[in-house]
């Protein structure tokens, strides 16, 4: 499981948007200082809408829960940003900030705005591995950011994964093909989400990510793709 970064409340992932990558987000896959970060928001957080405003204007107009924004190429520098309920008229009464946060460059991230295990928001910003992986194969990484106990993740009925807890991650190299993915408390096989069809494609990193709560029953997957570096031979 590679380290990441909780960033508190809603602020961490949302301000994502306008560059936001803290240093040490994750366990490295840095290539170099080759361009700007590109980076995805994923908005984990059931039953909270809001806007977010960069620089004074309104960047992210009423973000709702289960979406992911387009995939961002932004320039390094500092963004002044603030969150504000969702239809505010401007970002004179923000709810959190403004804050300036500083633009990094050159990898690929997603910032998820989720729940705690106990059911407080919060933020994780996890750095996406594109390093390829041999042929014939595809890479799968299993988030969770649940408002739940630490998981298994059944791959076609069988434990791939266990004792998974919020907010870690865990990479599989796998063949190419499809499998069968469900999440059980850990120790169990009886799924709290699932089973669904997940694709394991060549070249790619497909990133699957437990969110909602348990206790709510709002337990839901979602499934973001990343396309792999080619291999060298």
């Amino acid at each position: 499981m590679r380290k990441t970064i909780a960033v508190g409340a809603v602020v961490g992932v949302l301000v994502a948007l306008a560059g936001f990558m803290p240093a040490n987000a994750s366990e490295s896959h840095s290539h170099g200082d080759n361009g700007p970060a590109e980076l995805t928001v994923f908005h984990a957080i059931p039953g909270v809408t809001v806007d977010v405003y960069v620089n004074g204007a309104l960047t992210l107009d009423n973000f709702t829960p289960g979406s992911f924004s387009d995939t961002l190429s932004l320039d390094p520098g500092t963004y002044s940003v603030a969150i504000t309920a969702a239809d505010a008229k401007d970002a004179s009464n923000p709810v959190i900030g403004p804050i300036d946060l500083k633009l990094g460059s050159g990898n690929n991230y997603t910032a998820v705005a989720h729940l705690t295990e106990a059911g407080m928001p919060t933020a994780t910003l996890f750095q996406n591995n594109p390093d390829a992986v041999g042929k014939g194969n595809g890479r799968l990484t299993v988030r969770h950011v649940a408002a739940a106990p630490s998981v298994d993740v059944l791959a076609n009925g069988a434990a791939a994964i266990t004792d998974l807890t919020n907010p870690d991650e865990v990479e599989l190299t796998l063949p190419t093909g499809t499998i069968s993915a469900a999440v059980a408390a850990t120790g169990t096989t009886a799924a709290l989400i699932g089973p669904a069809d997940v694709t394991i494609a060549k070249r790619t990193n497909t990133i699957v990510y437990a969110w909602g709560s348990l206790a709510d029953h709002t337990l839901a997957f979602a499934v973001q793709t990343i396309k792999l570096d080619k291999a060298h031979h």
